[in-house]
């Protein structure tokens, strides 16, 4: 039947142009905005991840600034430690010349006086962003309001749990001024020095290079050593046996400054693998999320090909369905 009121052909041929028009939009937001999951309404589940993901790693990008600003409080703090124990090489040699028997001891001793105000110098330096790990008062600390805390802790990580919650994984370490023999096994004092006054660079007697000689662990039988220490010992009226406590004294703070160079050289590995796996980590996170929701550009552009076809097809189609109708006047005639 044909009918001038009502035009199936027309009405089909409508539609389906309608829905070509409406997957080229699809296929053309795809194609400019290189993703086919745009938005939650294309896929809710896929959209949901995504988002979540990209949540993670604007966090994972914070750790990454936060491991490189911690690797740079360490790397501080490890290049004044390395620095001191060169002076007090220098010293330890200093100490070993002047046990031969003719040396003026006097002046060897003003140049250990110079080589003393080098590690005070250099404890002072050894601050990154107000903070300095070599140089810790912790009586000071205690007394501070509110107690400054000994333990110093670096970002390392970022973590989310299977259940969802999420949390930040931190790197601790902490600063002692002084040694306990009483703590099994005994604590190494790990800063230079307990406190340095920024005024005339006088410090007090704890640390690495102010503890007494008996908490450094060396032996001291003569008088000249008793109380005395690396930084303000002087050999100018030393007998042999103060000499051999004034070596044995730098050699155990030597000691100790070595395996505190070595906690610091190690947190610093750990901090290095650790911004590798971080980045590593983003990247990976990366392509998990393109491969949810980015666009195969191949194939949207062989499918808006395909459509622009259709819909140049779907307009011949419907004009014929119109002019269908124009046949019906020969009958009139």
């Amino acid at each position: 039947m044909t009918s001038i009121l009502t035009n199936v052909a027309a009405m089909s041929a409508l539609q389906t142009l309608r829905t070509i028009g409406h997957d080229m939009e699809t296929t053309q937001a795809h194609v400019s905005s290189g993703m086919r999951v745009g938005e939650a309404k294309d896929n809710a589940a896929y959209w949901s991840i995504a988002t979540t993901m990209r949540s993670d790693n604007k966090a994972l990008s914070a750790v990454q600034d936060a491991l490189g600003l911690g690797a740079a409080k360490v790397d501080t703090a490890y290049a004044g430690m390395n620095a001191a124990i060169d002076v007090v090489k220098e010293i330890k040699a200093k100490v070993t010349a002047a046990t031969e028997q003719g040396v003026d001891k006097a002046k060897v001793q003003e140049e250990i006086k110079q080589l003393q105000e080098q590690l005070t110098s250099i404890a002072s330096g050894a601050s990154f962003n107000g903070q300095n790990w070599l140089v810790f008062d912790s009586v000071a600390a205690a007394a501070a309001t509110p107690p400054e805390t000994a333990d110093k802790t670096i970002v390392s990580g970022f973590i989310r749990s299977a259940d969802g919650t999420v949390k930040v994984n931190t790197t601790t370490y902490t600063l002692q001024d002084l040694p306990d023999a009483a703590a099994t096994p005994a604590a190494i004092s790990n800063v230079l020095f307990s406190a340095i006054d920024d005024t005339d660079f006088t410090q007090s007697t704890g640390g690495i290079l102010g503890s007494d000689a008996d908490a450094l662990g060396a032996t001291i039988t003569g008088t000249g050593m008793a109380g005395k220490f690396v930084v303000n010992m002087d050999i100018t009226d030393f007998n042999d046996e103060d000499m051999a406590d004034a070596l044995s004294v730098v050699e155990a703070a030597f000691q100790m400054m070595t395996k505190a160079a070595s906690q610091l050289g190690s947190i610093s590995m750990r901090i290095g693998l650790q911004e590798d796996f971080a980045n590593r980590l983003t990247d990976a996170i990366d392509k998990g999320i393109g491969r949810l929701v980015d666009a195969d550009m191949n194939e949207e552009s062989t499918r808006l090909k395909a459509l622009q076809t259709q819909q140049q097809l779907g307009i011949q189609s419907l004009s014929i369905a119109n002019s269908s109708a124009e046949g019906i006047l020969s009958l009139f005639r």
